[in-house]
């Protein structure tokens, strides 16, 4: 945890806020704080700054706040996925928000299977939790906007032409000619498909609505390892 992130619910007072739970432990545990001490925080979706640690007992941690820097700049980025497997989701959503993905979608496809829309990671505490982890690595405080599609089809006729309108828009399908670009730093929209990739029906669905195929070379990554390294060809920022 390299930045606190503070919730409206943690204020008690405008410039107060009380740590619990897993961000007092980290404190206690790995930072050490004691009272006086001056850490990193962060309002979600808000400023950045500091917070003194003016109390600190066995159960909660006060703060006093000073917020007066602006977070880092959101990647240009609309990022589509098909549903990952729960036991890597976790991960992936903590890797979104720690590069700076502040536009999110996950979709269905013909290789998610349908026990992955169960996951309780998709309720809203969940995705919160992770996605705060995320940017919390990465001192950063702008949540980013998860939506779920769990109709392939509709989504790719009736939504994704309006999301590609103004951006450069590419789907991820090893075997297609062209290379992925890089360092594009421009409005820009990603897909990337399940373990095992999209169907051919699929990838000529959404070439259909506008992306472009592109590869990152022979080898055949996992989801987990396709993203970072996807987002990262693409934006200096994260290299």
């Amino acid at each position: 945890m390299n930045l606190a992130l503070l919730f409206d619910e943690d204020f008690v007072a405008p410039d107060r806020a009380v740590l619990r739970g897993r961000r007092l432990a980290h404190l206690q545990s790995v930072i050490k704080a004691v009272s006086g001490d001056i850490v990193p925080v962060g309002q979600a979706d808000g400023q950045m700054g500091t917070g003194e640690v003016v109390r600190l007992t066995d159960t909660e941690a006060e703060l006093r706040v000073t917020l007066n820097q602006a977070p880092p700049e959101p990647l240009p980025l609309t990022l589509i996925l098909a549903m990952p497997r729960p036991k890597m989701f976790r991960r992936i959503l903590q890797t979104c928000a720690a590069l700076g993905v502040k536009d999110l979608w996950l979709i269905n496809s013909y290789k998610v299977e349908k026990s992955f829309w169960q996951t309780p990671w998709l309720s809203d505490e969940r995705l919160r939790e992770n996605l705060a982890l995320g940017l919390e690595q990465a001192k950063d405080t702008l949540m980013p906007r998860v939506q779920i599609r769990k109709l392939f089809k509709p989504f790719v006729e009736d939504e994704l032409p309006a999301l590609i309108k103004g951006k450069q828009a590419l789907v991820a399908h090893p075997g297609t000619s062209t290379p992925c670009p890089v360092h594009l730093n421009r409005p820009s929209l990603l897909c990337i498909g399940p373990e095992g990739g999209f169907i051919p029906y699929e990838v000529e669905k959404l070439e259909e609505a506008g992306c472009q195929s592109v590869h990152l070379g022979p080898r055949i990554l996992r989801m987990e390892t396709a993203v970072p390294v996807l987002v990262s060809r693409l934006f200096d920022a994260c290299l």
